[in-house]
């Protein structure tokens, strides 16, 4: 136990030399190259990081513009079916104003026709009626009208026949 209270001074200093070339090798060889790699990994995360913050900011701004898109779009096919019922509205409307006009021009021309129509029959019956008359008027007289007289007596008649029809009109 003596030993341990006095110490060998050379084998102090030979420790003490030992242990500082032990530092020196290991500061050398281990501890820089060792050191030197952290740094470069711990550089190599920071990097990462960054790289990862960047990108992850640009993919926030896509996903924006494409939101910003995808409203612009939605107002767009919005503002399109709305025109688009606007203008099936208008063609109704214009549709049905067409088929208005052709069904008032067909029920004019019908009533044209109608008219004219019976203008045509009234007529007909009129020398018809006149014919008659003639027929009766020669068997009550007895005697045979020439063409001249009748023709002078069915345009008395036709005339009377029109005052009558105006006067009953009015």
């Amino acid at each position: 136990m003596d030993k341990l209270l006095n110490p060998d001074t050379g084998l102090v200093i030979w420790t003490i030399v030992t242990f500082l070339s032990l530092i020196f090798i290991l500061k050398k060889m281990a501890w820089g190259p060792l050191l030197t790699a952290l740094e470069e990994r711990e550089s190599r995360i920071r990097a990462d990081m960054e790289g990862a913050r960047a990108a992850r900011g640009q993919a926030e701004k896509i996903q924006q513009e494409l939101e910003k898109q995808m409203v612009e779009i939605e107002a767009r096919s919005r503002a399109r079916l709305a025109q688009a019922a606007k203008e099936g509205e208008a063609l109704r409307a214009q549709l049905k104003a067409a088929a208005e006009e052709d069904a008032k021009n067909i029920r004019e021309k019908t009533m044209a026709e109608l008219a004219e129509e019976h203008r045509k029959l009234v007529r007909e019956l009129r020398q018809e009626v006149a014919g008659l008359s003639v027929l009766a008027a020669e068997k009550l007289i007895r005697k045979s009208v020439d063409n001249g007289v009748q023709k002078t007596v069915l345009e008395d008649f036709f005339a009377d026949l029109d005052k009558q029809e105006k006067a009953a009109h009015k």
